[in-house]
């Protein structure tokens, strides 16, 4: 299974959370929605949810999370 499956946006922010687990992933976004100001943050949020639960462990273990850097003059690895 490859990432496509996650937008830029999604990717990004799992990128934020631990990765080790498809059940450490959702258990860490799921207790941080609350805390979420931002409507769209949230949205994003439930859509990863939703792969998530939409996919095995097995699935989840393929993959690989890399946060997407634009390219610009101002974007640097941190």
């Amino acid at each position: 299974m490859d990432n496509s499956i996650f937008t830029v946006e999604e990717e990004n922010l799992i990128c934020v959370f631990d990765t080790g687990s498809r059940a450490a992933l959702l258990n860490s976004l799921n207790a941080a929605i609350p805390d979420f100001d931002e409507p769209e943050l949230r949205e994003i949020a439930g859509n990863i949810i939703t792969k998530l639960n939409n996919m095995t462990d097995a699935d989840y273990s393929a993959l690989t999370f890399h946060p997407a850097y634009h390219g610009g003059e101002d974007d640097r690895e941190v």
